[in-house]
């Protein structure tokens, strides 16, 4: 089992940054593909970033990957979600989870993750 605490949402205002971790305990996350979605008011969740277990492959939903980093600190258990120039359109719960691979395997559908957080609100105001 893993468990997964997400932390680093808050109200932030248009234009600012946050930085989201992810702390994983029960098992090392070097085993793990991670990722984050996201999930806004009465919407489903979506792909937000994913990073395979060496962090040597990150990809990214398109209208993202200028302003979002995903990084990992295997040593640490943890992973990153750098978000920078935020929009209220980025207003969500932001969830962190986990899928076994140790390749580089990795992916965007929620259905392949075995393992999720409870989330961390992020309020963008305009």
């Amino acid at each position: 089992q893993v468990q997964l605490v997400e932390s680093g949402g808050g109200l932030v205002q248009a234009g600012d940054s946050l930085r989201l971790s992810c702390a994983a305990s029960g098992r090392t996350i070097s085993n793990y593909c991670m990722a984050w979605f996201r999930q806004a008011p009465g919407q489903e969740r979506e792909f937000v970033a994913r990073i395979s277990w060496s962090g040597g492959n990150t990809y990214y939903t398109d209208s993202l990957k200028d302003r979002f980093t995903i990084s990992r600190d295997n040593a640490k258990n943890t992973v990153y979600l750098q978000m920078n120039s935020l929009k209220p359109e980025d207003t969500a719960v932001y969830y962190c989870a986990a899928a076994a691979s140790r390749s580089t395997i990795c992916w965007s559908e929620v259905k392949r993750y075995d393992y999720w957080g409870q989330g961390t609100h992020v309020t963008v105001s305009s």
